[in-house]
């Protein structure tokens, strides 16, 4: 039996650990700030995610941070304080386990925040030991980041050290139980490093899951220089997610989150763009294009795409449709936090020129859910489980 055949079955939920559960006001919600969610809200929720009939969660990075989402990292051996201590992970895995579930979190090996220890000292000192673990065009002040964000300098993973820091630190929190990562930015890093760090992590935990992000969405052709994959100005203009870049992952990770497949639901079931045999048409030969044994986890919305409600101008029937869809699909499914109460937004997130994605960053709305929704996805979670689909 494949080691990561649990994920098979795998039905997701999707949290972003400040805007969940936890925060003492949501008023400022459209302000990119910490709110107070945490991990000890996560797990005084578990009773819900438990009722809701989800068998993996997987939360957003709770590393130590200078931002409320937690991907500008600025210590990977740390938990962030605003989001708890590491006796409140240790205890979340401990409890996720007693519930026979998994927990699965990100992981963001391409770059850390401008604040990291390292990155100050390579820029403070010419002759710092970690000038070199960056990439600096014009030292002291220019270098190679994540896409065009001078917050996020790029890690240099061909350094032996580099590669052995980032791999030591997947490592250290694996210990504690995670079950996994959702690798963040996989096109970033070469697909030498992957491999790497798949044999590496896979030595010592077979057991767990990895899975890319592999995603152009919003690349500009001047950032193409950060990111290292093949055929990249191909790749690029042959849109967001092409099955070409998907299956560069094939055989280097045990996945990665199905792009491809989002815009298809969402350009049948929100846009009417294609007709049923279209649709179908199209996911049949999407799903040909794979081997069978790598897993292409199925989304309808996450932290960086409008909610999905919101892009079926709320038509709540439409959003049950996308998500029957979903689950018959023979993949792992994920659930964004708060799809299944029926949370959306007020303006696209790409209308808007900054912190855009925090209209579909709102925190978890506790107060009021749509309980027919909720009952609806209860109930396709529990199919699915039983292998009605």
């Amino acid at each position: 039996m494949n080691s990561v055949d649990w994920f098979k079955n795998a039905v997701i939920y999707h949290i972003l650990i400040d805007r969940f559960a936890g925060f003492k006001s949501i008023k400022d919600w459209n302000k990119p700030i910490f709110l107070g969610g945490n991990i000890k809200g996560i797990t005084e929720k578990l009773q819900y995610l438990n009722e809701l009939g989800v068998n993996t969660i997987w939360i957003s990075p709770f590393y130590k941070t200078n931002t409320y989402h937690g991907y500008h990292i600025t210590d990977f051996f740390q938990v962030e304080p605003n989001f708890g201590t590491i006796g409140d992970l240790k205890e979340l895995i401990e409890l996720i386990h007693k519930h026979d579930m998994r927990i699965i979190s990100d992981f963001v090996p391409n770059h850390c925040s401008k604040e990291h220890l390292y990155f100050k000292e390579a820029q403070n000192s010419k002759n710092s030991e970690f000038r070199d673990w960056f990439y600096f065009t014009k030292w002291p002040d220019e270098y190679l980041c994540f896409l065009s964000v001078k917050e996020l300098p790029k890690f240099n993973l061909y350094h032996k050290n580099v590669k052995n820091y980032i791999i030591n630190a997947a490592k250290h929190w694996l210990s504690l139980g995670l079950d996994g990562y959702r690798l963040d930015h996989v096109i970033g890093p070469s697909q030498d490093f992957w491999q790497e760090f798949n044999s590496e992590i896979k030595k010592l935990f077979p057991n767990v899951i990895l899975i890319g992000e592999a995603w152009m969405k919003g690349i500009k052709f001047n950032e193409l220089n950060t990111i290292n994959i093949k055929y990249k100005l191909l790749k690029w203009l042959s849109g967001t997610a092409s099955d070409n870049l998907l299956k560069d992952y094939e055989m280097v990770l045990d996945g990665v989150l199905d792009f491809r497949l989002q815009e298809l639901i969402k350009d049948y079931i929100a846009k009417e763009n294609l007709s049923k045999n279209e649709f179908y048409g199209k996911i049949e030969n999407h799903y040909k294009n794979f081997n069978k044994n790598y897993f292409l986890p199925t989304f309808l919305d996450n932290h960086d795409i409008n909610r999905f409600l919101f892009e079926c101008k709320n038509n709540k029937e439409k959003l049950k449709k996308a998500a029957e869809i979903q689950f018959a699909l023979p993949q792992p499914t994920i659930i964004y936090y708060g799809t299944e109460i029926g949370m959306t937004q007020n303006k696209s997130i790409w209308n808007i020129s900054s912190y855009g994605d925090l209209q579909a960053r709102q925190p978890m709305n506790w107060d009021n859910p749509d309980y027919d929704l909720l009952n609806f996805y209860k109930k396709l979670i529990k199919e699915k489980k039983e292998g009605v689909n």
